[in-house]
Formats: structure tokens, sequence, C-alpha cells
């Protein structure tokens, strides 16, 4: 009879060594390392590989792109989860959805098994409530799906049991972190169980075409709890984010194999659950009635849609020490560097100042276009004049003082234009070929000449007529 096989796992990181170590070789922590038996292959299926018969593989098939494979979406039911994971879930994909507790996952998962439930088979597998419970919350939400099948187990062989009997188009298992595999000598959610039970879920989701839908905990970091490996092991990767004590919800996809990736999905959360938000550019744009210095509004782009955002600056002369440099959803380095560009190429001297940039609505900006704008915000507060309401810019700048051209310019120009806003200053190359209707479009070049021609529109008052001035003074 062969030797069982068996390694060692590091319950920290999960790497995995052939003997025992009193320190794990990958990241360094002591007393890590757990024994963990292996199946042999062929082990499962009849004969092992390279014996007489057809094993336990599967036969290759063409790749002929004229052949059906069957890979129809299923909708889920919400416009915005749709668009993040790239047109509906895929047949046969798994899928991690994570978040920090309470943000809505359960209740979003709930939702999308109800509406595929009305035509193709669910499982709802829940470790963390009954059924009754499930039910209680079903009933809450408003949610009459009398052929969504939910069942309270942890086992994971049962699960797939109950789902390949039931021929289930979608399985949801909530929460990953609760069930456990009878082969892993270890608790539910330890680092082997979490690898052992996401791997066997995908090995069942590709051979049954089976979708998978898998919820996880966060750390107290915002990272999915367990090892990385999980990401790598599942197709698409979904976080729900939100800011504290706001209502709106955002699910960003930050690996796909079927779509794009950092693409948002907007909710708003209500009594009735999680409601799709259809034009999110609202949520960021809740502005005071009556323009304020240091305000202003710029395009980004997430995904494959363009997002208004306001972004807020304050300039405050320092009280004490050091000036602050303090950035909420921007790069703090990066706003050191505008400042340094706007003292040696716009004759505007921040140096005797804290300032405050913020992104509204807790979103993270990652690229280069709101550079612009928040140069441009900051002298608005230094010279405390506001930026006209209806004004929009983007761009992005160098340090020797140049307003450098972003991508998609003249999408973001259309986004801008539906919006209602009626000025834009954006950089000489995303200047539109044609004229677009409803919207003047400012070309700049340099740094000095954006700040011009932005506060030369803002609102007259008792201060002077640019920022420079002020500074100088």
């Amino acid at each position: 009879m062969p030797r069982p096989i068996s390694v060692f796992v590091c319950s920290a990181c999960g790497a995995e060594t052939l003997k025992w170590q009193g320190q794990c070789p990958a990241c360094g922590e002591w007393n890590s390392l757990e024994q963990r038996a292996v199946r042999r292959p062929g082990a499962k299926g009849g004969s092992a590989p390279g014996a007489s018969g057809t094993g336990s593989g599967a036969a290759p098939v063409p790749l002929d792109p004229g052949r059906d494979l069957d890979l129809t979406r299923l909708a889920t039911g919400q416009g915005e989860l749709d668009r993040v994971l790239g047109g509906g879930i895929v047949p046969g994909s798994v899928t991690l959805l994570g978040g920090d507790p309470g943000i809505g996952k359960s209740t979003l998962l709930l939702q999308v098994a109800a509406h595929v439930a009305g035509s193709r088979g669910v499982v709802y597998a829940s470790g963390e409530e009954s059924v009754s419970q499930v039910g209680l919350r079903a009933r809450r939400l408003g949610i009459a799906a009398t052929t969504l099948e939910a069942l309270t187990e942890t086992d994971l062989q049962s699960i797939l049991d109950q789902a390949a009997a039931r021929k289930a188009a979608l399985l949801v298992v909530d929460s990953i972190q609760t069930v456990q595999s009878a082969t892993v000598a270890a608790s539910a959610g330890a680092v082997s169980q979490l690898r052992e039970c996401t791997a066997e879920l995908v090995r069942f989701a590709k051979t049954t075409a089976t979708a998978v839908v898998l919820i996880g905990h966060v750390t107290k970091e915002g990272a999915i709890a367990g090892p990385r490996v999980l990401e790598h092991l599942v197709d698409t990767v979904l976080y729900f984010e939100s800011e504290a004590g706001s209502r709106f919800r955002i699910v960003r996809a930050t690996k796909n194999r079927f779509g794009a990736v950092n693409e948002l999905g907007f909710f708003a959360m209500t009594e009735a659950g999680l409601k799709e938000v259809r034009n999110p550019s609202a949520i960021f744009l809740a502005r005071a009635p009556e323009p304020a210095a240091g305000s202003i509004v710029t395009v980004m782009r997430e995904g494959g849609r363009p997002l208004l955002i306001e972004l807020q600056a304050l300039v405050d002369r320092m009280r004490f020490g050091a000036p602050r440099r303090i950035a909420q959803g921007l790069d703090a380095n990066r706003v050191a560097m505008l400042l340094a560009v706007l003292s040696r190429h716009a004759s505007l001297s921040l140096q005797e100042h804290d300032v405050f940039v913020n992104a509204v609505g807790g979103v993270q900006i990652d690229e280069t276009a709101w550079d612009l704008p928040v140069v441009i915000a900051l002298a608005s507060s230094l010279a405390d004049r506001a930026v006209p309401a209806s004004l929009v810019s983007f761009g992005e700048i160098g340090l020797t003082g140049e307003v450098r051209p972003v991508a998609y310019g003249e999408e973001r120009l259309r986004e801008a234009q539906k919006q209602g806003f009626r000025v834009a200053v954006v950089p000489r190359e995303n200047a539109p070929r044609r004229p677009l209707e409803g919207i003047e479009v400012i070309a700049v070049a340099r740094v000095a000449e954006a700040l011009e021609a932005a506060l030369n529109r803002s609102s007259p008052g008792s201060v002077p007529q640019t920022a420079p001035a002020r500074a100088r003074s």
C-alpha cells in the first residue's frame, strides 16, 4: 500500500513545506505549521493517471469558436451588480464578496438569489443563520421567493451534495469562514480549511457549471480574511465598501476574469434592501446651495464609467509647528508635489499654511486627473473666492508647470454636459475637435493660465482678483 502524502501548512500565511519546522520559511511566524493530509491523484474516480482506462481527468475538447458552450450569464436583477460583473454571473464561475460586518453582503446576495430562483435552481447555504432567520430577513425585505431553497449547513460535502442533487444554477455560501471539510484536521476558519474548501468549491463549479458566490469576512485592515491564495483561486473578487454613517454602498471589482477590473456599482440601503443608484454622480454632488471657496467638481473615471466628484480644499494659516498636509481620498504625496508646483510656477506659496484636501463621498481616486481641480481649489480657498458651481475641471500637472492631458477627455466632458455643467477647464490636448453644445471648454497649457481662467469667473467680492496677488500681499 502506498504511503500517504502529507504536507505542513502555515496557519498564518498558508505556505506549504514538506517537513515540520519551528518557523515558517515564508512569513517567519513561529509554531504555525500544521500537518495536513493530501489526497493522492487518482484516489477519487477509479484508476490513477497512466493506468489503463479513462482515468479521473476530463477529456480535452477543441476550442472551436462556433461551439456552443452554454455560457449565458445569469442576470442578478441588479443592474449595477451586473455592470461590475461584466454583464452578469458566468455559469461555472466562483465569485468572492468581501466587506465589513453589517454592510449588506447577505442582503445583496439574498436579493440576487431570489431573483435567479424565479427561473433557475438556487441553493442558499448559510452557516451563520438558521433557515427561519433567513426567511425572516426575506420577509423584511419584501422577498417572496417560494422557489428559493435555503439550508443551514457548515459541512462542505453536504452543501455540494444538495446543490448537485437539485442541479442548482447558483450556489451561495454565507460565509466561507464557517464551512469546513472533513478531509482537513482543522477548525472552521483556519487557513487550511479556507484553502481546501475554496479549492473544492472551485472544482465543483467548473465540473457542474454551477455559479458559486462566496461571502468572505474581512480583517481590520479591510482585506478578506485568510490567505491571499483565496483571491487567486476564485474568478472574481468584489469588495463591498461604505463611508461610516452613509446609506450608500459601493461594490468594487478588484479581480474579474470575465470583465473589467476596478468597475464600480452603487447602491443605497433602504428598508426594502439594497436599491441600485442609476445616477451615481448625484451621490457626490450634494453641494452647498451657494458656491463656497475651495470647492470644485472634477470628472474621474472608474472602470468603464465617468463619475463627477466634488473636491474640497481648505487653506488655513499655520498656528504652530510645521504646516500640516492632510488628504482624504487622494495621494498626500502628490498633494505635496502640487504645492511645490504652485510655489514655483504660479507664485502661490503655501509654506506657512495648513492644507486639507478631501474627495467628498469617501471615494478613493487613484488617477491623476484630479491634479488640476485640486490646484484650482487650493487657490480658491487661499484667495477666498468661490469657483462657479457650473464649472468643472480635470487634468494632470507636471513638475514643470504644464497641464497634461488625461485619457477619455471627451467622454468626461460629455458626462459633465449631461449633468448640467456649463464651463470646463481642461488640458489643451483634451479640447474636443468639435464644440460641444451647452458647455464652454477652456483649454489651458500652464498652471498659471488655468488659475486665471477659473478664478476670473468666480463670484465678485471684496477680495483680490487672483490668488497669486493674495499670496504676494
